[in-house]
């Protein structure tokens, strides 16, 4: 399955990702420092969930994608990219 999203879809879900990305750095660097754990936890859920929401950004466009396509309706593989889908979007729960 390819990654079609548009422009704006795209820069949303990259921007998630640099934003989770500055959030793990900062989590192993309050590691290094040592500092307090429920501080360290939260910041790493708050990344954790930074990269929940891109991975289900991601899999909504797929499925948008791919039952709004004509040529996966006529195919007969709408059935078999839904459950690709779906296990995609069960990797994430």
């Amino acid at each position: 399955m390819e990654l079609a999203m548009a422009a704006e879809e795209l820069k949303t879900v990259v921007n998630r990702l640099r934003r989770a990305q500055g959030q793990i750095a900062g989590v192993i660097k309050m590691i290094e420092e040592g500092r307090d754990c429920e501080d360290v936890v939260t910041q790493l859920a708050a990344a954790s969930r930074a990269l929940d929401k891109a991975g289900f950004a991601i899999i909504a466009t797929g499925l948008q994608h791919c039952l709004t396509d004509e040529d996966m309706a006529v195919s007969g593989d709408r059935e078999q990219m839904r459950a690709r889908l779906e296990k995609l979007f069960l990797s994430l729960a």
